[in-house]
């Protein structure tokens, strides 16, 4: 896998856990709010669907908040702290082709990547030795270089939210078929994520089992959301609703210009031509 594929796993991962926000938040037959509490509080008298639209609402209106993914299908992980200006901070992991540090502040970027990708990207002694020389070490650059803009599209914490959203009404495409059973959305029983009381709104649809959580206390966020289909699984947390992105960025002791990485990559495709 080349460095620039590479880069577009991040980005991927995001728009994926979008569209499958978009999924559950799309209108169908909802069941109907129940008659006691419950343990699920003021959610209690509201539909499925009433809460989903709202838990959509609030994750919109989010200022800045921490972003993680996993999937069955696919090694690509993201964990990270990003808001509505473009800046985050976290970590990029593709399972044993490595893990990237990422840092950004405006159109400033900053990697740092494990040893593991190194000795993905280049072959034999040139991965190790990279790998010892940048120990520890920020790669720098702005969104002006092509890798570094596609490693931090998955800042975008507005291009997201836009996904999550979706259109206001959704049409299939011309000549598609139509969902063979209506998508219902219904009321789990009231659990707990990371210690917060949550209540589980479900959708099935043509095999596909989504589940919402949703937080009973205070303002009712989307904090996870998992998905199952064909034998495959994926998840989305969401926390720290409203936690600033820390500003903190790499002291320049410990950077490297990006054009290092570059160089490494245009050395090795020029052997192998």
């Amino acid at each position: 896998m080349t460095s620039r594929r590479r880069a577009a796993t991040a980005p991927a991962a995001l728009t994926c856990g979008a569209a499958l926000l978009v999924g559950i938040a799309c209108t169908g037959s909802a069941a109907t709010a129940g008659e006691s509490d419950g343990g699920e509080g003021d959610l209690a008298h509201k539909s499925a669907q009433q809460i989903s639209d709202e838990a959509l609402h609030q994750l919109v209106g989010a200022q800045s908040l921490r972003l993680r993914t996993s999937t069955s299908a696919d090694p690509t992980k993201l964990d990270l702290t990003l808001d509505r200006a473009g800046n985050c901070t976290g970590a990029v992991s593709k399972g044993d082709l490595g893990r990237v540090e990422l840092v950004k502040r405006g159109n400033q970027v900053w990697m740092k990547p494990d040893a593991a990708f190194w000795k993905s990207q280049l072959p034999g002694s040139k991965g190790e030795d990279a790998a010892a020389k940048y120990k520890d070490t920020f790669l720098h650059g702005t969104t002006r270089d092509a890798f570094l803009r596609g490693l931090s599209e998955a800042c975008d914490l507005k291009a997201f939210q836009k996904s999550a959203a979706g259109p206001d009404e959704e049409q299939p495409p011309p000549g598609a078929p139509s969902p063979s059973v209506t998508p219902t959305l219904s009321k789990g029983r009231p659990t707990t994520h990371e210690g917060a009381r949550v209540l589980p709104v479900i959708k099935k649809a043509d095999g596909t089992v989504q589940t919402l959580y949703v937080a009973i206390d205070g303002k009712h966020y989307p904090v996870k959301l998992t998905a199952e289909a064909d034998h495959q699984s994926a998840t989305i947390l969401l926390s720290n609703y409203g936690t600033p992105v820390s500003s903190k960025t790499p002291a320049p002791g410990r950077t490297a210009d990006i054009s290092a990485l570059e160089d490494l990559m245009q050395g090795t495709q020029s052997e192998s031509a």
